[in-house]
């Protein structure tokens, strides 16, 4: 009977009976009492109930019977483990036959060997102790968990019974958990440090306290912002994609853009070198001859101006810094109103159209070729609101103990977004593609020389214009070229930075300001990147193809300046 499971060997013992027993716990004690042999069984049962139907008792058979056979169940059911193990005594149960080799594995599953139920638990538990560990868990036959009945081992004397077939492999705590819940995709081995959530920042105080800019609302008389959006709209009709390289690929920018020039170059030759720089300001691409800004963006430019120059006049600024005075727009004057020197003028303008709601941008940083180190981007936000995206990038040095944070910036209609020195340096920023966005109802119907192009109809537009300083030591004259003959593009070294000093020790690092006076709430460091590279860009224009010139900027031998500070 070999291979035969438990309910089988109960099945053919009550085949066997000549009167039927239907209580499965005395089908079972017999069939142990006579080491798995059907036969035996049905035969011992056989003959208990023939003795018991002998004309001494007073009662019948069956009813013997059942009080004997619940009796039997009562002394097992009160041995607990040791009654299942115990052997019956020689006297009152027929020898065994010698093991057959074809019923092995009945004899492993249904007997644990000769002994009393004491020697048999302490052979099971001795092997338990030998098999098991901390981390490895007892492998166990499936027909013993199933009959809630332990592992014994085979008998020592005699002859051995056949090798169970059954193979049994330690399995290690690992390896179960790996069959029930498979592993992280997640090497374990590359694991860094814990990254953060996004975090969204709703206020102008949580902009400034967790990165560089300042967020300025309704920074523009309502008409005017409204006045300004349907202009830029009606422009935007004749702005194009912009078209580059990238490896060996053309793409093609998900936006229209546009570039402005504000006209008061001092001289001819001031004039052409603007041209020259406005041509080459979105990756290195030469886009063509830029306009001049329209009246009501000029007009809109001078209220910019005074919010991001009280701006500045408030923070410490970086050594690397513009330190010269720009230059006077034709008809200002050198101060405003609160007596302050102007640091800051917007002398060029560049514009981005999104519509709807999967125009975006990715993360990337501005060119700085024009705009020199450490520059100060003031960025108008007219129409639909889109988040605006920030993520630091962490310095070699850092990136085994800290990870990079992504902030999100809701950017709402007329509101002003200074990008202020060091955001370029340690930032990289974006405008996502979102699931929805809320529709732009304009308060103010367009003038009356657009309405037959423009209407007041809710739009899905942005309109973004961020104005911007070309500084004049920076010019395309003293812009290096690679071997290809393409003025090469300046970056900085994101990966190395070191911290600066302040100017107020008692201040908390990164929130200090100009002139001693702290910006309250800004935990920012102050971190300087370690140096600036002129490279080849040319592979934005060649079909992706450059000469791979690059070389470290040195401010001093290429007569850059002056600065804010010491360099």
């Amino acid at each position: 009977m070999n291979g035969e499971d438990t309910e089988t060997l109960l099945a053919l013992i009550s085949s066997l009976l000549h009167n039927p027993i239907h209580d499965q716990s005395v089908l079972l004690d017999a069939l142990v009492e006579c080491d798995g042999d059907v036969e035996r069984a049905a035969a011992l049962l056989d003959s208990r109930s023939a003795s018991s139907s002998r004309p001494s008792s007073s009662r019948s058979g069956p009813e013997l019977v059942q009080k004997k056979t619940a009796a039997v169940g009562m002394k097992r059911k009160s041995g607990g483990l040791t009654g299942w193990l115990e052997k019956p005594s020689a006297s009152s149960t027929p020898q065994p036959k010698k093991a057959r080799s074809d019923d092995g594995p009945v004899k492993s599953r249904m007997r644990g060997g000769p002994g009393p139920a004491s020697s048999r638990l302490a052979d099971f538990k001795l092997r338990k102790a030998d098999n098991d560990t901390s981390d490895v868990l007892p492998s166990l036959p499936i027909d013993d968990i199933e009959n809630d009945s332990p592992p014994e081992r085979p008998p020592s004397t005699a002859k051995a019974p056949a090798e169970s077939p059954i193979k049994v492999k330690n399995v290690t705590n690992e390896e179960f958990m790996t069959i029930l819940r498979p592993p992280n995709s997640t090497d374990a081995s590359r694991a860094g440090p814990p990254k953060q959530p996004p975090l969204t920042l709703t206020t102008p105080d949580m902009i400034a306290k967790h990165v560089p800019c300042t967020m300025h609302t309704s920074v523009l008389p309502p008409e005017l912002a409204c006045r300004l959006f349907y202009t830029m709209l009606d422009l935007s009709r004749n702005w194009d994609r912009n078209k580059w390289w990238l490896f060996d690929r053309l793409v093609e920018s998900p936006h229209k853009t546009s570039f402005f020039i504000r006209q008061y170059p001092s001289t001819e030759a001031e004039s052409v070198e603007m041209d020259e720089a406005a041509q080459f300001w979105y990756n290195g691409r030469q886009t063509g001859s830029s306009p001049p800004f329209p009246q009501v963006m000029e007009e809109a430019c001078q209220y910019i101006e005074k919010v991001v120059n009280v701006e500045m006049h408030k923070r410490q600024r970086f050594p690397m810094e513009y330190g010269g005075e720009p230059p006077q727009r034709p008809g200002g004057s050198d101060d405003y109103d609160n007596g302050q020197n102007v640091v800051w003028r917007a002398n060029v303008a560049a514009s981005n159209c999104y519509e709807g709601a999967k125009e975006g941008v990715g993360f990337h940083t501005d060119a700085l070729t024009y705009l020199g180190p450490y520059p100060t981007i003031a960025s108008l936000s007219l129409g639909t609101t889109r988040t605006f995206r920030l993520r630091e990038v962490v310095p070699s040095n850092e990136k085994d103990t800290r990870a990079a944070r992504t902030y999100n910036m809701p950017l709402p209609h007329n509101s002003l977004t200074i990008m202020h020195a060091s955001c370029q340096e340690m930032f990289k920023h974006a405008i996502p593609p979102q699931r929805t966005i809320d529709l732009y109802h304009p308060q103010y119907p367009p003038p009356e020389d657009m309405r037959e192009r423009i209407s007041s109809d809710p739009s899905n537009a942005r309109i973004n214009i961020t104005f911007r300083f070309f500084r004049p030591d920076y010019k395309p004259s003293q812009t290096p070229r690679c071997k290809c003959g393409v003025p090469c593009i300046l970056r900085p070294d994101m990966k190395h930075r070191h911290a600066l000093p302040n100017d107020d020790d008692s201040q908390a690092p990164g929130g200090s300001s100009g002139k001693g006076s702290p910006t309250k709430g800004r935990p920012l460091r102050r971190d300087a990147v370690a140096k600036y590279w002129w490279a080849c860009y040319a592979g934005a224009v060649n079909e992706g193809k450059g000469c791979g010139m690059w070389q470290v900027m040195d401010p001093v031998a290429e007569g850059r300046g002056p600065f804010a500070g010491d360099v």
